[in-house]
Parts: structure tokens; sequence; C-alpha cells
């Protein structure tokens, strides 16, 4: 029996080319899933090396179960989200999203855009595959192309209308990935002067890898701000379902903030409605949603359990502070291109650069993620948990201990590692540093 575990993660199929994933598993896996829905499914790839022909593998897999498929060609990966939703069909990208260039993937959706994760569907193909895929003798089903990326940026611009903003310099950094494709099409005919880095799209990732979570990524990006006076800029992943922004000055800005402002727009347009974020979001995030009249809803980390909780509570949006940003409007989907767009139309209808407006929701100071490798997770947890006795703890997503005077601090185990990642929160810097120095020598003693 293969062994799968490396490949089948859990909320996507991931591994490296040619060692864990090839044509011949692609294939497979359009076969399992294409039993596993029973619908139609929408195949989107992405600008890597090997995605176009693990597109047509898939599309093999599935149309030999008897089942359509609709090649929407080179797209991001909020665009299968579109046409999932639009079309009620189930969808497929092959992408490995940030990683580097030896890897590759497939993320997959339900019609509607339904995550498809290991408890919703990853396990059930991952069983087929390992042991084989039932013969199907009826007719195969048919393979047609349709381009989707047109409608895709007409039904964004619906969602959010740039038409009357002040102009704006904005800088692009797509990592040459598909923010470089996408990007001119949205932004077409829009009174932004997009300044453009590593539109070209290059699978192999010739300038810097296609991670905007790594500060490293973004130096580019914050260069060019200050070279040319941009009012933003705008750093996209590899398959551009994420955006990381930069302000005028070139400091990042914390994700807490955009999830802050941009559910303050959300709730202006309905009032009273959840708002999604996950345990290691900022607590202005809260704060904010509660003084704007929504209702904070926090959820685990992660984009299935984040989908899930804003179709339970009806959430008008989620936000992580990962880059990724959820919309009812886009059938709970992720997309970084509607998150950048409510950017730019906050900033194009206020006066202020770009730091004065996220400063407005930004109240506290985090310490970012910090990774441990620990012998003994669980073990560490319950020692940790012991020595805050008496604080308020929960174990929604690890152990999250709240301090006095609204510090808090968050240990969650990786999902594939042994590690403890540490995100620490304080109203000043010298707080949040004792916390952290005084959590971290517990941690790694």
């Amino acid at each position: 029996m293969r062994d799968l575990s490396k490949l089948i993660k859990a909320y996507d199929i991931r591994g490296l080319v040619g060692e864990e994933i090839d044509t011949d598993i692609v294939r497979e896996v359009g076969a399992a899933f294409a039993r596993l829905v029973g619908t139609t499914v929408a195949v989107v790839h992405d600008m890597r090396p090997s995605s176009e022909p693990f597109s047509q593998a898939f599309a093999e897999g599935v149309t030999s179960q008897g089942h359509d498929v609709i090649d929407c060609g080179l797209g991001s990966t909020d665009l299968v989200y579109f046409a999932a939703g639009r079309l009620n069909v189930a969808g497929a990208v092959i992408t490995a999203s940030h990683n580097p260039a030896r890897y590759n993937g497939i993320k997959l959706c339900r019609p509607g855009a339904t995550p498809v994760g290991q408890d919703t569907g990853l396990a059930d193909i991952r069983t087929m595959l390992e042991n084989g895929i039932p013969a199907y003798t009826g007719t195969p089903g048919t393979v047609t192309h349709r381009d989707l990326a047109h409608a895709y940026a007409d039904y964004l611009r619906d969602l959010v209308d740039l038409s009357g903003i002040r102009p704006l310099k904005v800088a692009v950094d797509a990592a040459n990935g598909m923010g470089g494709h996408m990007v001119p099409i949205v932004f077409d005919g829009l009174p932004l002067e997009v300044v453009p880095l590593y539109f070209e799209l290059d699978g192999t990732f010739p300038n810097h890898e296609a991670n905007p979570l790594d500060p490293a990524n973004l130096v580019d990006l914050q260069n060019k701000v200050r070279e040319i006076g941009a009012d933003i800029g705008l750093a996209f992943d590899g398959d551009a379902d994420r955006c990381f922004f930069v302000d005028e000055t070139g400091i990042p800005v914390p994700p807490s903030a955009i999830v802050a402002l941009i559910a303050t727009r959300e709730l202006a347009k309905v009032s009273g409605s959840a708002i999604v974020y996950n345990v290691i979001t900022s607590r202005a995030v809260s704060e904010i949603v509660t003084e704007r009249g929504g209702v904070p809803a926090r959820a685990r980390v992660g984009h299935t359990f984040m989908k899930a909780l804003m179709a339970e509570r009806d959430a008008v949006f989620g936000g992580e502070h990962s880059g990724h940003y959820y919309f009812r409007d886009f059938w709970r989907a992720d997309t970084g291109t509607l998150a950048a767009m409510h950017m730019l139309a906050a900033l194009g209808t206020t006066d202020k650069p770009l730091s004065a407006l996220v400063a407005e929701y930004t109240r506290y100071v985090a310490s970012g993620e910090i990774n441990s490798e620990v012998a003994d997770v669980p073990g560490t947890l319950a020692e940790i948990e012991e020595k805050y006795v008496g604080a308020e703890t929960d174990r929604l997503d690890g152990l999250t201990v709240s301090l006095d005077g609204g510090a808090w601090f968050n240990l969650r185990p990786s999902n594939t590692e042994p590690l403890l990642r540490l995100n620490v929160e304080a109203p000043d810097a010298d707080t949040m540093a004792r916390i952290r120095d005084d959590v971290l020598a517990l941690v790694r003693r």
C-alpha cells in the first residue's frame, strides 16, 4: 500500500513533484474526486511547470468516471471558488500556493465553494487511492473550455466599486505568481496607477518565493513603495488567494488591522452580522466588531474551521492573521483580490495616508508567531496551563491564556511537526516582551 501521509494534508494535496506527486497520482485523485462529488468539476491551474500537465491528468481522471470538466485554464485559487459558486459545480485548482518551486498540489471544493478537508472528503479520497479506484464502464465525461476571468473580475467590481475613488499609486508584487495574471484583468480601467513587480508568470520563482508571510519576501515591495512614493503596496502569494499590505512608508500592515478595517466596512452594509476571526487574531478585532454593532465569533486556525463557523453563524466576513480573508458575498471563500479592493476603497475615499488609516484599527503590540521544537507537546501544554492556574484559559485551539490588562498568549501545536507556535499580545511592547520571554523559557527549558 502506498504511503500517502506526506501528500494528503489537512486541507489539500501537496507534495514534491516527481517524488510524492506525479501525473499518475493526479489522474487518480481526479477519478476519486469525481466519485466523491458526483458532479461536473471546474478545473483551474497555476503557472508552475507541472501544473498544465497535472490539470490535463486531473481532467482525464474526472472524465474517466463519467463526469464532465469545465477547463478554466490559468487562474488564481479564488477563480475556482468563483466558478464553483457561480456555476454550482465542484472545483479543483492545481497549485502549491506559496510553497517553493519543487512542489505542486491540488485544492478542492464542492459546489458552492464548500471546502474539502481531511474530515470532509480528503480522507475518503485517500482511502480510494489506497484501495484502488473502482472501474467505471459507462460513457466518459467531456471537457469544455471556458474563460471565466472577466466574469470573475466583473463580479468583484460589483461587490466593491472603485470607480469613484481618488487616484492611487499602487505597487503590486505578484512574485511571478497568479497575481500577475489576475490583477491586470481586475484592475483594468480603474483610477489606479499600478506599478508591477514580477508579473511575469514563472513557477520557478526567480526573484523570491511567493510567500508574503515571510518578511524577506516583502523587501522588494517595501523598497519599491518608498522609491516611487506609492500610496499602498500589495503582495500576493503564488496562487493569489492571499494578499499582504505595505503602507506608504514601506511598513507592513498587521493582518489583524486589515480584518478589523474590512469588518467595519462590511458591518456598515450588514449591521449586526457576525464576524469570524481566529484565536491568534488581535483582541482589537473583537473589540472593534462589538463597537461597530457586530457579533465577534472566534474560530480555530484554518480555512475549514473559519468557513464552517461562518456558515453556522451566517457571518458576513471572516479574517485570519495569515492573510486569508473570507466573504459571505464570495460563497464564504477566501480571496486576496477582493480584500485588496476593500483596502483600496477605504484608502481611496479618505485623504489620510494608509499608515494613519490602519492606526485606527491597531491597539496592541504582537510578538508574531514564534516556533519551538518540543518533544512532548501535550505534556508541555499541560505544564504551562498549570503554571497559569487562576488565569482565564481555553482550549479552543491549543492553549490560550488571558492575563490582566488585556494581554494574552496562545500556544498552538503544529499539525505536521513536533512544534509549539507561540503568539503573544499586550497593550505595550515591554509587557509583550516580558510575557513572551516567560512563556518561551517554560516551553524551551
